[in-house]
């Protein structure tokens, strides 16, 4: 809603979020194999929505007792091929926390389900899986290349706990770092953030850095997606001296208002007015 990375909600001035509605769908396999992306922005004549259910064009989010099921009807780009399936979440931790990114609360991140279970079944790829899952939301009173230059976010599913982890650069020069542990029972404890380290530039260029647990460096175990302004990567590492698969994302918001990206970005995010 209000599409964070749409070029044509910055084009038109961020007048009207209805009108810039895309559900993305990336789906990626750690085994080497493929994987395919859609995000397809529809205006507010295809979004219609209410308090458990969403819809935007043939995609559909809703709430079916306490599972939250997308149902999942688009083309992929920019090479165009069906993506097709359904997704089931349903929490096992669920949280209240609304956490500020900025000392003026115009960002809020919300982690609502920390730890979920989900089950992936697509017809178009066929695709079956069933496995740990989180679901977390941000949303903004104004756009998120205004209040940051950068950030890195992460997250890892431990045997005792759920660790995330934020370092955001605000547009004023001061750095904002975040690292919580939420138990099994739904607490959410803060804990000193670990030293930052570098890790290899992506084929982009896009900077990542991570959190080092110990002596330890993460080391990337695989590029997810490498755009010119951002990054998804899973990493090996460990947190609290546990071995775990750690889900990493690097976001450039100098790079994503950058006039050259923004032209680049309709043949990864087509826009449908009809």
């Amino acid at each position: 809603m209000g599409s964070v990375f749409s070029p044509y909600y910055a084009w038109s001035g961020w007048r009207d979020p209805a009108d810039h509605c895309a559900v993305n769908v990336a789906l990626y396999r750690l085994d080497g194999g493929g994987g395919r992306w859609a995000m397809t922005e529809r205006g507010r004549g295809q979004v219609h929505r209410d308090a458990t259910a969403l819809s935007v064009g043939p995609s559909a989010l809703s709430w079916e007792g306490d599972t939250l099921v997308a149902r999942i009807d688009e083309i992929a780009a920019p090479i165009p091929s069906r993506l097709r399936g359904v997704i089931r979440l349903t929490p096992q931790i669920a949280t209240d926390e609304l956490i500020a990114l900025d000392s003026a609360r115009r960002h809020l991140w919300r982690p609502f389900a920390p730890r979920a279970r989900v089950s992936v079944d697509f017809t178009d790829p066929d695709l079956h899986w069933v496995g740990d899952g989180y679901h977390d939301g941000n949303a903004g009173d104004e756009p998120l290349e205004r209040g940051f230059a950068q950030w890195s976010w992460a997250r890892a599913h431990l045997s005792r706990d759920v660790a995330l982890y934020y370092d955001a650069e605000r547009r004023d020069g001061t750095r904002h770092g975040l690292a919580l542990r939420v138990s099994h029972a739904g607490d959410v404890s803060s804990f000193a953030p670990p030293p930052l380290v570098d890790l290899p530039r992506t084929g982009w260029g896009v900077e990542r850095r991570t959190w080092r647990d110990g002596e330890a460096t993460p080391r990337v175990r695989k590029t997810l997606e490498d755009t010119p302004f951002y990054a998804r990567t899973a990493l090996s590492g460990s947190c609290d001296g546990e071995t775990a698969v750690i889900m990493h994302e690097s976001l450039s918001l100098d790079r994503l208002r950058s006039p050259i990206v923004r032209a680049m970005l309709p043949f990864r995010m087509p826009r449908i007015v009809w």
